[in-house]
């Protein structure tokens, strides 16, 4: 009887990121043989299972109703069937939503399984060329001022001996680019629209690639090759530089006021405040 049935498993489902034909052998079958599956964009993942002919139910579930659906779900894998959760692209979980479902499955003691396939990171890295011992991924920068200002002091921190890597969106890639000027020199990579028609990978300062994407358009990923041990700089820095570093902040409006950017730039260059004032003082009378 139906409901003396093992339960399902639920798949966490890695899709195409961009080209259809970047979908695994197992990915297919599984699409194909699933009861149901829950997807972020049921109209994206129509198209994907239209194009491989598989005729599934689609279920939505993205980031504002996975607590919502995750009884719905929980009650078909315990009747027997087994269901395959997809993102837009990529796999779930990862910058994307799916971790609750997964979450909540397993706490009902239902066998969870992942079908590996497409991603941004390994792509990007893969078509890189760097020689670095790991990376870190840091997923997308936070919105709010004081969480990305934290984020992108632990990325460049963290670049210092690993490549660092993380996505933008396109209305966002100039302030972001803005942003890391201020603690990265060296030239950093933009990878965009990866697996697409458009796909194009660009290497340069971030001033370069501001105006490399004047109008950006498409998604990107970002990555911060690690510090070449020569750009490690003895002493402290010059008048000049932090003067430099300060106007870079101010201008860009990147801190409420000129006591936090001289804040800032303590911070960056490991100075004291006062030692910012009194460089940016004598720079002042030197002009």
């Amino acid at each position: 009887m139906r409901g003396m049935s093992r339960p399902g498993t639920l798949y966490v489902v890695a899709t195409p990121i961009g080209h259809l034909e970047d979908i695994t052998l197992r990915a297919l079958r599984i699409l194909k043989t699933v009861a149901l599956v829950a997807a972020e964009d049921t109209r994206r993942t129509g198209n994907l299972l239209r194009h491989y002919d598989i005729h599934t139910p689609i279920i939505s579930v993205h980031e504002h109703n996975e607590h919502a659906r995750a009884p719905r779900l929980i009650e078909r894998l315990a009747a027997g069937d087994s269901v395959a959760l997809v993102t837009d692209a990529g796999t779930p979980g990862v910058s994307d939503p799916g971790a609750a479902i997964v979450a909540a499955v397993r706490s009902a003691g239902i066998r969870v399984e992942p079908i590996p396939g497409p991603s941004a990171v390994i792509a990007a890295i893969s078509a890189a060329g760097l020689k670095t011992e790991g990376f870190l991924f840091l997923g997308f920068a936070p919105i709010k001022s004081k969480a990305r200002k934290q984020w992108f002091k632990t990325a460049a921190n963290e670049a210092r001996n690993r490549a660092v890597i993380f996505f933008e969106a396109p209305h966002r890639l100039h302030k972001t680019l803005d942003e890391l000027s201020i603690s990265v020199k060296r030239p950093i990579i933009a990878a965009r629209e990866l697996t697409k028609i458009h796909e194009e990978m660009v290497f340069g300062t971030t001033a370069a690639l501001k105006s490399a994407f004047a109008v950006p358009l498409g998604e990107f990923t970002l990555i911060i090759p690690p510090q070449d041990p020569s750009e490690q700089v003895a002493g402290e820095a010059s008048d000049a530089e932090i003067s430099q570093l300060f106007g870079q902040i101010t201008e860009n409006n990147l801190v409420g006021s000129k006591r936090d950017a001289a804040r800032t730039v303590a911070e960056r260059l490991g100075l004291t405040t006062k030692v910012v004032y009194e460089a940016l003082e004598r720079n002042k009378l030197g002009q």
